[in-house]
């Protein structure tokens, strides 16, 4: 069967089980076609194919009839749109015939071959013959609506005769179409003889008009019920057919807070041929810091991807994390084959996504094949995570690689209430908008009800990301003082958008960097081992001062640029030739990824090429490890470091750069922080000596001030950061954060199954100046 039915107070419209129901009727049934016949324009159509609730049409027919295209390459529809085309005199043309009459208002909507108009009845009254005479001389058709809105069409243009041309041209059997709408303006469709339905609440002046038909049925029930009624009171599909009962309710978990991460809360490893637990040894501590909302036994589930080895016998899906320490929380694996890891995570995320996040555009390599993947992945993310979610839970994301889990989870779960934490940076329209899947992204992320980012300036650039691609309400904003940098650094801003609404859904928005776990630092500076390697780094690098360097193997990181820097540095200031170590640790990627191995051997052909000029017996310049370090290792460079220098020319936050600070600070040490003002810390790190390091100058300037810096400066820098990263530790990062999670959970519509709809109707155009051509 095919559907051809009208937007609003139609197909976007009804109870949202009905709307639920339907939609998934017509995007799960392989012999279901779905055509959206619309007074809207195309573009105006464009941001609902943003919902993933809403499934894609086939076809759109747009601008009364007008407009025609395939509903998934957004391409005209031809002959069809070129025969439409022909007739059209031309919007000026048009406009011009129509500027003489009197208190004919343009309606300011887009549109193509057509043009729209309002007027006061009592004025328009007495001009319709002069309007439609002037139409006539230009070989247009006039449409009118409610008495006071009217459209200037190309002539025999309208729903029904598009509607009927394309079904001649795609050879659909006539009896097998289904037309539904609301108001007069959908009476072409029914005068085409296709089976029709008035849906619940249509215009009295629609239903008395369709009286007539034998073929339409007045349904009871408004919008998607309506057409639910339809397709049973004709039998437009058997009885039988498995997609026509209502999908069976998705079945309520136990857990109340569910975690849906990249990584386990725990590290398995095979010894001995079997499969043993350990504790996270990841440095930054956003693990643990989550894994303590479920110390007090509240009832959660941790959901992670997890190597499917068909090698491995007993695989459990679901096990307990510590039933001591967390003993309601479950560890719901979602198991993924080598293939699907390399596909999802280590090349389409990291070749894709990364470079485009980072604002390296050009390096994006995007691949419909490796998208596909990853909706599956995503989905299976979403599924796991409904089953573990109790009724009403909070479901917390974790970056973007879970992009499409909100869509495919509010979908299975509309009660839940989903947050999602962007731990990457996020990057303006311009750089966004080159992912070719932009709008079903931005789709997912909007079925959330709090979305987070870092720091002011990632929040802003998504929301310009999503005012270009739909319409946009801001409902509510603060300022950005004294918590972050305004003016002071690239990244700075003085206000941010901490509400939108998009559709009838209000989304939360808000800024939250990660803090570091200054406890876990502190056990670690207590370690007898530590302090002799303290020690002991101290002894090798005396009387030199220390720079450090660490970061991950990544053209993102700025490595190349700092050492060449380094290197003027030494050329333009000899004296301190013998004086200054830089320890450089660059962590290698996995040997899977290929993309870095260009960027490691110039990395160290530069550190060969500045030792090679600079060394002498006593003193290497450059000590370069390709390696990780343990972070007891790590703690101890922290502390014997004179200064940390930490370049990246773009970094969602940069945690390295409060470990440094929170290691100096705990250890009363004077260290100075030089750090990129394109690092999202910048926004937040007061008393950093912020560098550019895109201008080379400025770099190796900003690398000799620090080095020169009075003790009294860095002592006072050093303690003005400790005091930031002590406050904001990870701890209160994650406290507030689902405090804030709550505090727009309390707000949500009630209304959650058409997450994009309905105000994206008033805003394409129904206001008092565009009723009409939104209603059409």
């Amino acid at each position: 069967m095919v559907l051809a039915t009208d937007l609003d107070g139609t197909f976007l419209a009804g109870e949202p089980g009905h709307r639920q129901r339907l939609y998934q009727l017509v995007d799960s049934h392989p012999h279901i076609r779905l055509v959206w016949v619309t007074g809207r324009s195309l573009e105006a159509v464009i941001p609902l194919l943003s919902d993933p609730a809403l499934p894609r049409p086939d076809y759109l027919v747009c601008d009364v009839g007008a407009t025609v295209v395939d509903g998934r390459t957004l391409q005209p529809l031809q002959p069809l749109q070129s025969g439409i085309d022909a007739r059209w005199p031309g919007e000026h043309v048009v406009a011009d015939a129509m500027r003489g009459f009197d208190g004919l208002h343009r309606q300011d909507v887009p549109q193509e071959r057509r043009c729209s108009y309002f007027c006061d009845p009592a004025v328009l009254a007495p001009q319709r013959e002069a309007i439609e005479a002037a139409a006539r001389a230009l070989g247009c058709a006039v449409l009118y609506s409610a008495d006071r809105y009217l459209d200037i069409l190309p002539p025999r243009t309208d729903k029904g005769r598009t509607l009927q041309a394309l079904a001649s041209l795609l050879r659909l059997p006539v009896d097998r179409i289904l037309v539904a709408g609301d108001t007069l303006n959908d009476l072409s469709m029914y005068d085409a003889g296709f089976r029709g339905v008035c849906v619940g609440l249509s215009e009295p002046a629609l239903l008395e008009a369709t009286l007539r038909h034998e073929q339409v049925l007045h349904a009871s029930e408004a919008g998607c019920g309506g057409i639910l009624q339809a397709i049973e009171h004709f039998g437009l599909l058997p009885a039988n057919d498995p997609h026509v009962a209502p999908p069976a309710p998705g079945r309520a978990g136990e857990s109340d807070l569910v975690m849906v991460y990249h990584r386990l809360p725990f590290e398995e490893a095979i010894e001995d041929g079997k499969l043993v637990r350990r504790r996270p040894t990841s440095p930054n501590g956003i693990i643990p810091s989550l894994l303590s909302f479920f110390a007090g036994g509240q009832a959660g589930s941790w959901v992670a991807w997890t190597l499917d080895d068909a090698k491995r016998e007993g695989f459990e899906a679901r096990t307990p994390v510590d039933v001591d320490r967390y003993p309601r929380l479950t560890a719901a694996r979602v198991p993924l084959s080598k293939g699907e890891v390399d596909a999802f995570y280590k090349r389409f995320s990291k070749e894709a996504f990364w470079p485009m996040l980072h604002t390296f555009w050009e390096r994006a390599r995007f691949r419909e094949d490796d998208w596909k993947v990853f909706l599956k992945v995503n989905r299976r993310f979403a599924e796991a995570a409904a089953a573990e979610a109790a009724h009403g839970a909070t479901v917390w994301l974790h970056d973007y690689n879970l992009w499409m889990v909100p869509a495919r989870l509010r979908e299975l779960r509309p009660d839940l209430k989903i947050a999602f934490f962007h731990h990457t940076y996020f990057p303006s329209a311009d750089i966004f908008n080159v992912v070719p899947w932009r709008r079903e992204i931005l789709g997912s992320l909007l079925s959330c009800d709090y979305i987070g980012f870092h720091i002011p300036r990632q929040v802003e650039n998504f929301v310009d990301v999503v005012r270009g691609a739909m319409p946009t309400e801001t409902l509510e904003r603060q300022g950005c003082a004294p918590r972050f940098l305004t003016y002071g650094c690239a990244v700075g801003l003085d206000t941010m958008t901490t509400r939108l609404r998009v559709g009838d859904r209000e989304v939360g928005l808000g800024a939250h960097p990660v803090g570091t776990d200054l406890g876990r630092i502190r056990d670690v500076l207590a370690q007898r081992s530590v302090r002799n390697s303290l020690e002991k780094l101290r002894r090798e690098i005396s009387p030199r001062k220390l720079v450090l360097s660490i970061e991950r193997l990544d053209y993102t990181k700025g490595t190349l640029e700092k050492l060449e820097a380094f290197d003027r540095l030494l050329e333009a200031q000899p004296q301190l030739q013998g004086k200054v170590t830089l320890v450089m640790v660059c962590v290698p990627a996995a040997k899977e990824m290929t993309i870095y191995r260009q960027l490691q051997t110039q990395i160290e052909q530069a550190v060969g090429r500045i030792n090679g000029r600079y060394s002498r017996l006593d003193w290497t310049p450059v000590r370069f490890f390709a390696r990780p370090l343990p972070f007891e290792e790590v703690v101890a460079h922290y502390a014997a470091a004179d200064v940390m220098w930490i370049t990246p020319l773009r970094d969602g936050l940069n945690l390295v750069a409060k470990e440094f600070v929170a290691t100096q600070g705990i250890e009363g040490g004077k260290g100075v922080l030089v750090l990129s003002e394109f690092a999202g810390a910048a926004a937040e790190m007061k008393g950093a000596l912020l560098t550019n390091p895109h201008d080379p100058a400025d770099l190796t300037a900003a690398l000799g001030q620090a080095l020169a810096m009075d003790p009294d400066e860095a002592e006072g820098r050093l303690r003005q950061l400790y005091g930031i990263v002590e406050n904001h530790d990870v701890d209160r990062w994650g406290r507030d954060f689902l405090a804030a999670v709550r505090a727009a959970g309390t707000q949500r519509n009630a209304n959650t199954t058409a997450s994009v709809s309905a105000t994206m109707a008033v805003a394409s155009g129904r206001s008092q100046r565009g009723e009409g051509a939104a209603r059409a």
